[in-house]
This record gives structure tokens, sequence and C-alpha cells, in this order.
């Protein structure tokens, strides 16, 4: 007997906001991506954070039109396609798929450095693909075996890590006598013309905040809790980044080499602190904060394969769930087996785990931008066929739009060196693949298109209906 049904009504808002706390990984931005923030726009690095946050928010607003009238599994999915049909929402589904691989990947690649490095620190040397297959491996075996078991440890793996890294935040501040930096603050410093580079790396670090949408089938209340978790999500880690951004520059400042020339800047952190101690635990969570975050991806991007699976996109194997965990088994194999043999080729092929962590990321947030700007298009055609449009609505959309330009041109422009510049035509190709395969989809199989579209309406009218 087939089974395609997902384990309902089993996380609750907490785990929810686990599930998109660990694919934005905080732990990772403040491991490896601050230096590259310093880099662009210096003293004034947290206001990019602070920019690259509001702006996301005008995303999640957008996104939250749908999440709170209606859900399903692989939701982003699911709610471009009421806002602007089968064919854009399959587009939206598929850019979802590489931008979830992108970042699994980096996650796989991000835990073997921190690994490597803790047993450097005892005399040990074990290969980076060995570090993959654990990583990968675990991960699948979770999100294979239980999805409330995967984010409750999420919650737990990420929390520990951000408490290490706010603690050591808060000791440098104290070491400075919590007092205001102005150097950070000084408006003749404020590079204008590096501004835009900086959001562009701020938006990068808070892609996935709406990884909770991929969850619809499972939330408890899902409402509710979805929109409340893509919200908090969002704002706990834009937080989390300009504090931890404004004490790194303090706690570096002095080092014999500029932050952005730094590979492991909360271990320099310690040491100009004086709590050497703080290096290993702070290692250890940002190499289980890494296996987070691709746990996180796995699960999520297992569930938009499943959902465009279960509506004939995919072959219907992929629509299929385990028998008794009830988890979309083949889906999560299909992210965790791919997750682990591009970074293996590439490691085989003589390149370095940073490199490819740096790529993947890279790679993953062009996935990110297109389904933003699919859903921010879609939500004031969805509460038009709803009777619900407002003058603000349209204002919601314009500016997010609008926003979502800076990433997009900062992406490009200036031209990045290689093998940088290349991936967006690496990305476009695969894009236009997923469009022709899509597009004739639903040409060839009509018929499958109207059913299609009666199970989003299905789903629509039960979760309003539940509602009332």
């Amino acid at each position: 007997m087939s089974h395609t049904q997902l384990r309902s009504n089993c996380l609750s808002f907490v785990e929810l906001l686990a599930q998109g706390i660990a694919l934005i990984s905080p732990t990772m931005t403040a491991a490896l991506i601050i230096p590259v923030m310093y880099g662009n726009t210096g003293e004034w690095s947290w206001l990019s954070y602070v920019l690259g946050t509001v702006m996301l928010l005008f995303v999640a607003l957008n996104l939250n039109q749908f999440a709170k009238r209606s859900t399903s599994s692989g939701s982003m999915y699911s709610y471009i396609c009421r806002g602007l049909g089968l064919t854009s929402g399959g587009i939206g589904g598929w850019s979802l798929i590489w931008a979830y691989l992108g970042i699994s990947m980096a996650g796989i690649t991000g835990f073997s450095i921190f690994a490597g490095k803790l047993l450097d620190m005892v005399g040990l040397s074990v290969p980076s693909v060995v570090l993959f297959a654990i990583c990968g491996g675990v991960a699948f075996y979770l999100a294979y075996r239980n999805v409330q078991l995967s984010a409750m440890l999420m919650l737990v793996l990420e929390g520990v890590s951000m408490l290490l890294i706010l603690v050591l935040s808060v000791i440098v501040l104290a070491e400075h006598h919590f007092v205001v930096d102005t150097a950070q603050f000084t408006v003749s410093k404020l590079p204008w013309s590096n501004v835009g580079l900086g959001v562009v790396v701020a938006i990068f670090s808070l892609v996935g905040f709406e990884c909770a949408t991929a969850f619809g089938d499972e939330a408890q209340n899902p409402l509710r809790n979805i929109p409340r978790a893509v919200i908090w999500s969002l704002i706990i880690s834009g937080a989390f980044f300009v504090f931890v951004t404004y004490a790194m520059i303090i706690g570096t400042r002095g080092y014999h080499e500029p932050l952005d020339q730094i590979d492991a800047p909360l271990n320099v952190m310690a040491q100009m602190a004086h709590v050497g101690l703080l290096q290993i635990p702070l290692s250890v969570g940002a190499m289980v904060s890494f296996f987070a975050l691709c746990l996180s991806c796995i699960n999520a991007g297992s569930r938009v394969i499943f959902a465009m699976g279960r509506h004939g996109i995919f072959h219907g194997a992929i629509a299929g769930t385990h028998h008794k965990n009830a988890t979309p088994h083949v889906a999560v194999a299909i992210m965790a087996v791919i997750a682990f043999a591009v970074p293996t080729v590439l490691v085989l092929c003589h390149q370095a785990a940073l490199d490819i962590f740096n790529w993947a990321g890279t790679m993953a947030a062009f996935g990110f931008l297109v389904p933003y700007v699919l859903i921010t298009l879609s939500a004031p055609f969805y509460l038009l066929r709803l009777g619900e449009l407002r003058g603000r609505d349209w204002f919601l959309c314009a500016c997010s739009l609008l926003l979502l330009l800076i990433p997009a041109v900062g992406s490009v422009y200036p031209i990045p060196p290689a093998p940088i510049k290349y991936f967006p035509y690496a990305y476009l190709a695969y894009l236009a693949a997923g469009a022709l395969w899509v597009g004739s989809f639903h040409k060839r199989k009509p018929h499958v298109s109207i059913s299609i579209r009666e199970d989003l309406e299905r789903m629509h009218a039960q979760f309003q209906l539940g509602e009332q």
C-alpha cells in the first residue's frame, strides 16, 4: 500500500521557529560571513544587517498574506501556484530545490571545516570526504526518522551555539566597559559606495527565513504558527547579526590582522578577551550548527520535492512517505545524496572545503531570490481573487520588489572574479531547464493541471473552514 501522508499536527511554534533559525544559521554568519561583510562596509557593517533585515521583512509580509490564509507541505511552491499559476509555481519550487541543496552543501562543508579544526587540536587528521559522510549520513537518518526529533535537535544545537557567541560578545563588551564604540557610528567612515554590497551579504546571510512554510501539513495551528515563525526567525536572526557584528569589530580591533582577513574570528575574539578556554566550545558550537543547517535544508527541501512529486511534476515515487515514520523518505534520500555527492566530487578534484562552502552559499542565494520575487508578485493577485486586496498590499509589493533589486543587481555588478562570475549563468541554465520541464509538463498533461488546481483549492478551503 502506498503512503502519501505526512505526520500531521506534530510541529509546535517553537519547533517551526527552530527550523527557520537553523536554516538561517546565525552561527555560520558569525563564524565565517561577518569578516566578508567587514571587507565591504568596515566599521558600519552592523548597518548593512539592519537594512537587510528590514528589506526581507517586506518579503515576509507578502509571504504571510498566504501563510495566514492557507497552507500545505512545500508551501512556497503552493503559494506561488495560487497567485501566479501552476507554471510560475513550478519554477519557484524548482528554484527552491536549488537553494536548499546549495545551503545543505554549505552545511556539510562548514561541518567538515570546524570538525577538522577540532581534530587538529588533538593531533588527528580525517579526510574531508569522511566528515562529509558523517554529517550527511546522520542528517539523512534524522530527517528520515522523525521530523519532530529533527526540529528539537536543531533547536538545542543552534540555541546552545548562539548562546555561547552571545556570552562571548558580552564578555568582549565588558572588557571595554560597555562604552559605546563611536568609530562604528562616525558618518565620515560610512563607505556609501559599498553599502549596496553590504546589503547583498546581509540578505544572503538571512535567506531561509521562509523555511517554516514548507511544513504546512505537519504544523500545529499552521495559519497562526507559520506566519509567526517566519517573522520571528527573521527578527531574532537579524538582531543577533547586528549585535554580534558590533561586538566582533570591537573584539578584534588591535589584532595583527584586520577582521576581513581572519578565518576564525570567534576564536580571535576569545583570545583578545582573555577567555581562550571558550575556543573549543565555540568550535564545537560552530560544527554542530553547520550540521543543524544541513539537516534543516534536507527537511525543507524534501518537502518541496514531495509536494511537486504529489502533483506529478516529478516521479510518483517521490510523493511516497514512510509507512511508519510518515516522512518523505525518498525525497529526503535524494536531498542527502546530492548534498554529499557534489562537495565530495569537488574535493576529489582538489578543491578546498572552504572554497566549496563559499561557492555553495553563493550559488544557493540565487535560488532564493527568484521565489522571493515570485511570492511578492503573487500576493496582490491572490488577494484580488479573494476580494481582499487593499492599497497597502500594492505598496508592500512595490517596496519589496524595489528592495530585492539591490541583491539581484549586487550579485552581478560589479562583476566578481572567477569562478563566481560564472555562477549566475549556471543558475540561469538550471532555471531555464526547470521552466522548460514544468511548462511542457502542463502542456502535455492538461488533465493533471486541472487536478492540481482542485487539490490546491481543496487545501485552501479545508484550512479556511478549520479557522471558522
